[in-house]
């Protein structure tokens, strides 16, 4: 079971917990969290990444382990803590401004 902590702009949005608990038969890779994150919660598409070419939207940030996975290749293997469910993977929404 992998745990997805969401911000509080996405929680609202999908109508969804901040924790959300997705069984994933495949390999846990980023690509692999976010078609099942989308999969369960539809309103989501398009917000974490392009739903075209599947990047990461460019305000969003990925971290799990205290390690920022944001700029890791979508297919790579998580850690084995967030396969196992004992650390979350964490979808942060980036602040900017001026």
């Amino acid at each position: 079971m992998v745990r997805v902590i969401l911000p509080a702009h996405l929680q609202s949005l999908a109508s969804a917990p901040r924790e959300v608990k997705l069984d994933i038969a495949e390999a846990i890779t980023q690509r692999s969290i976010l078609d099942a994150l989308e999969a369960r919660y539809p309103a989501l598409r398009g917000t974490i990444r392009d739903q075209i070419t599947l990047q990461r939207r460019p305000l969003v940030r990925f971290f799990a382990c205290e390690e920022d996975l944001s700029h890791e290749p979508a297919d790579a293997l998580l850690p084995e803590k967030v396969a196992v469910g004992a650390e979350a993977f964490y979808v942060i929404g980036a602040i900017a401004g001026g």
